[in-house]
């Protein structure tokens, strides 16, 4: 669950965008049989507990019942949205602030639309090895923070220290791409790290790593933003809403028995991806159950007010090209109605 550097994603997608022009809509396949539709959903890293209730439906039969085939792959290096956009996959993961180069000054430069919330709220923050001192933003001065150097990465980073009455160029970012937290934490590599607690945080607790830990979302309600959430390609939403609101109906369902039967459900992802610690794969599912739907009427549900808080965020400190506006790159409209 690590982030990319999310100026690839613009780079690469220039030239894609040769695809797109070509011919390429995003709209499903029918499969040699011509009964299932073929669905191609791109996740946007290795197979974790974020994309369990996918492979639910795949390993239970959901999409089979919608009439879906659906093909999960792994993103290329320009990324999921560079994917989804250019029409190679219908569907992919993606973060509300990954998308923001997409929707700055409301002309899709990358033409993919949020459709499902994976996760209700925002579980990323800070974590630091117990007893370091850092147990709050203010706690980072004089630290060590390993940065993707990505502006909104930083931003966030430097609100939540100077809300916290911190100052935010004490903070010494050290370039860095971290692919086991807990091993850079436990060797003193770094002293601090942003990480996505459902995954990283209880793999800290799986491997008995006392650690501090503050989550944005408690400094400043506008980073309770969606992340992760699924994308689709706009051209197959208009081209086919049917058959998006079928994949979403066996998505949800797929979601709804991970939040039922955590251990059952991680059996599942294990299954398909047996290259996988299967310890934290429980431990994480048993957590991410409680937070797939957490408050929300159903899962996937946006709430608008907390996907504009975000994008205020990021237009009142200039941090896209032009502002996004309001209301502008999700949709609940292929969601399961509310039972």
């Amino acid at each position: 669950m690590k982030k990319r550097i999310l100026a690839i994603v613009m780079v690469a997608f220039m030239a894609s965008l040769c695809m797109t022009g070509c011919g390429s809509s995003g709209s499903g396949e029918e499969s040699a049989g011509g009964d299932l539709t073929k669905i191609t959903f791109v996740l946007d890293w290795t197979p974790n507990t974020n994309h369990t209730g996918v492979y639910v439906a795949q390993e239970l039969g959901y999409f089979e019942e919608e009439g879906l085939e659906v093909e999960v792959v792994q993103p290329p290096d320009d990324g999921a949205e560079t994917m989804v956009g250019s029409g190679q996959a219908q569907f992919g993961v993606s973060f509300q602030d990954y998308m923001v180069p997409a929707l700055a000054g409301g002309e899709k430069t990358i033409p993919i639309t949020a459709v499902a919330a994976i996760l209700q709220h925002n579980l990323s923050g800070i974590m630091s090895a117990k007893g370091g001192g850092i147990t709050s933003p203010k706690g980072l001065e004089g630290k060590t923070y390993a940065t993707w150097e990505l502006p909104i990465e930083q931003a966030i980073l430097k609100e939540c220290v100077e809300e916290d009455g911190g100052d935010f160029s004490k903070v010494e970012l050290i370039p860095e791409t971290i692919d086991d937290e807990v091993s850079a934490l436990k060797a003193k590599q770094i002293d601090s790290i942003w990480v996505y607690y459902g995954w990283a945080g209880i793999n800290a607790e799986v491997k008995d790593f006392p650690i501090d830990y503050f989550a944005f979302k408690d400094i400043d309600k506008a980073f309770d933003y969606y992340s992760p959430v699924i994308i689709a390609n706009d051209d197959f939403l208009a081209d086919q809403p049917d058959t998006a609101k079928a994949f979403l109906r066996a998505v949800s369902k797929g979601y709804e028995y991970a939040i039922e039967n955590p251990k059952e459900a991680a059996d599942i992802l294990v299954k398909a991806n047996p290259e996988i610690d299967a310890d934290l794969v429980l431990a994480s599912q048993e957590y991410l159950a409680g937070e797939y739907q957490a408050d929300a009427s159903q899962w996937g549900v946006f709430d608008g007010d907390r996907w504009n808080g975000f994008y205020k965020f990021i237009n009142d400190k200039k941090l896209a090209e032009a502002e996004i506006p309001m209301d502008f790159g999700f949709t609940n409209e292929f969601l399961p109605e509310v039972k």
